[in-house]
């Protein structure tokens, strides 16, 4: 099961996408729209900001805005921004392994991305 704060990030990416004109639209409208707490939606949004999937401008005409193409974007990678690893595990974990103290006999397997 997803996080609601993954699933707020998805909600706010597909609801920018979905925007006929590709410009800066503020949090509260994304918020309203959504149905989702404005000060929830800023931590979100910042997240996805700093990891280079969302540009922001400030000022009259300023919020939020895609830096990728939506094709681009997969929601295993929105989740890892929000969540973290996917692996229950850091052994098995595809962006963030480490050797695994418990695993002695460790033997490196090759992963397809999701």
């Amino acid at each position: 099961m997803i996080s609601k704060k993954t699933k707020y990030g998805l909600k706010a990416l597909a609801y920018l996408v979905r925007q006929e004109e590709q410009r800066p639209i503020q949090i509260h409208a994304i918020s309203e729209a959504e149905n989702i707490s404005q000060k929830f939606l800023e931590s979100i949004l910042l997240s996805l900001r700093k990891a280079g999937y969302l540009g922001s401008k400030k000022g009259k005409g300023g919020g939020y805005y895609l830096l990728k193409e939506p094709k681009d974007v997969s929601i295993a990678s929105v989740f890892r921004i929000l969540e973290g690893p996917i692996a229950m595990v850091p052994c098995v974990s595809l962006n963030f392994y480490e050797k695994c103290n418990d695993c002695p006999n460790e033997i490196p397997v090759a992963f397809t991305t999701l």
